[in-house]
């Protein structure tokens, strides 16, 4: 189980990062996609909240500790804050690599879960992973 708690509190520190940096995407994006991009960010955030709340309260549910300051986060966390400096198109391809990263790392917490015979962990990473895949495709989409 404790492998199982470890892919927890690594995506609880994904999801927090992922949470400021779409803030900031949201906040900052610019151009003639700007309309479009700040209510699809917005949307992205809100679901990130989702998912943060329920993986950290997974967490504790097993008896594990989730990080909950920032340099926690930052340590743990396996995609990168935001610069300030991206343009639209980076944004995009930014998000796209990060819920990639954040996907593959799901199908990993999906096997150590299933061995740890933890389904409810399992559905909950593959709920999160399938919302995920949506979006990559449409991201992709989007940049065709």
């Amino acid at each position: 189980m404790d492998n199982v708690k470890k892919v927890l509190n690594k995506e609880v520190a994904n999801f927090a990062v992922l949470y400021i940096k779409l803030h900031n995407y949201h906040w900052f994006v610019k151009g003639k996609m700007f309309y479009t991009l700040h209510e699809k960010f917005e949307e992205f955030y809100d679901a990130v909240t989702g998912y943060y709340d329920e993986v950290a309260e997974r967490l504790l549910m097993l008896g594990g500790r989730p990080a909950a300051t920032m340099k926690e986060y930052l340590s743990l966390a396996t995609i990168q804050e935001a610069s300030g400096n991206e343009t639209t198109e980076d944004m995009i391809k930014a998000i796209i690599q990060d819920f990639e990263t954040i996907n593959a790392e799901l199908a990993e917490g999906v096997k150590a879960a299933a061995d740890a015979g933890d389904e409810v962990t399992v559905d909950l990473f593959v709920t999160i992973s399938s919302d995920l895949q949506k979006n990559v495709w449409m991201l992709k989409t989007l940049m065709e």
